[in-house]
């Protein structure tokens, strides 16, 4: 996977899913069941770092992405979040306003997210080299998000509102953000992490200008800062950011499964790797539905540098067999 995101010659393309450490695999589920919920999981460095490596070893993927949260850097701002059975997050108290800032810190990695690094630790450990370990953190635009609207939302319109009415606050919690950000990205790299993912969940959300000012930005400086690894940055629905993007940087650029494979590689050019992109959904599909649509993926994928996967996280009722299918798929394209 390292190789082929520095466009060195590669056997195969290297494969590997969004959300692969998590409910698709009944061994992960067992493990769950064990704590009191997704929250303690995360916290426990021994069993985060066990169903990391599950799908190195059930689905055979070729790199672990550390089972953790977006949400921890929020947390360890001093915005604690809980985890709500078939809600998701949800924050008790939110941050709407400057004097709001005042409750919050620039995180320290070190002292309040040493769980997420020993896991790393233990992982790099376990696997000794058979594939990367990929560690990541939310965009600062995606958990700036969160902590303003206090939960998920179909509009955001809180967090939105935000940037209109008070843009100083809004830039000023996107920077605490994005410092907190980076040291947790360097903590997680001197732990052991061999290339780091940003997340950007919610930047579909938003229009072009904005996104460039209040999300972009701080994407940037996050990409500038980190030089030890390779940078992936996933911008689910940013569609009109691809060349803004490409220009950044950063090693590898996701793609949702609604990105052009070719209009993409135009905009963004010819040397970042593409990440991505076929449609979760096409897992529901029959054997044969599952390996037409990768065969279509690779060949449009074909003659640059790529990393399959999908164009976004697997769906939790998707069965192993068939994401197991998607993987031997890609693993045996010529």
């Amino acid at each position: 996977m390292l190789r082929a995101i520095r466009g060195e010659k590669v056997e195969r393309t290297p494969v590997w899913l969004m959300r692969q450490a998590g409910r698709i695999l009944p061994e992960y589920r067992a493990v769950r069941n064990s704590v009191s919920g997704f929250i303690e999981l995360a916290k426990t460095p021994e069993l985060a770092a066990e169903v990391t490596i599950q799908p190195v070893d059930l689905l055979g993927v070729d790199a672990a992405i550390i089972f953790s949260d977006i949400l921890v850097i929020p947390e360890a701002m001093g915005l604690p979040y809980e985890m709500v059975e078939k809600r998701g997050p949800w924050f008790p108290n939110t941050i709407r306003s400057s004097s709001d800032l005042k409750k919050l810190r620039v995180a320290d990695p070190n002292e309040e997210l040493g769980y997420v690094l020993e896991a790393i630790q233990i992982t790099k450990k376990a696997l000794n080299g058979r594939v990367p370990i990929i560690g990541f953190a939310g965009a600062p635009w995606t958990i700036f998000a969160y902590m303003v609207e206090g939960s998920g939302s179909k509009t955001f319109s809180k967090s939105r509102a935000a940037l209109y009415l008070d843009p100083d606050f809004s830039h000023k919690l996107l920077e605490m953000i994005t410092k907190s950000t980076i040291k947790y990205l360097k903590a997680q790299i001197t732990a052991g992490a061999n290339l780091v993912q940003l997340f950007d969940s919610w930047a579909g959300i938003l229009p072009p200008t904005q996104y460039a000012e209040f999300s972009l930005k701080y994407i940037e400086e996050i990409c500038n800062a980190i030089t030890e690894v390779p940078v992936t940055v996933f911008a689910k629905g940013a569609y009109f950011a691809r060349e803004a993007l490409g220009k950044m940087n950063c090693d590898t650029i996701g793609l949702d499964w609604n990105m052009s494979i070719s209009e993409s590689r135009n905009l963004i050019g010819p040397d970042k790797a593409l990440q991505g992109n076929m449609d979760p959904a096409a897992l529901y599909g029959t054997e044969k539905s599952i390996l037409s649509s990768v065969d279509e993926m690779m060949k449009e994928f074909k003659g640059c540098k790529h990393v399959a996967n999908l164009g976004h996280g697997v769906y939790p009722d998707i069965d192993p067999e068939k994401v197991k299918l998607f993987i031997e798929a890609v693993k045996s394209f010529k």
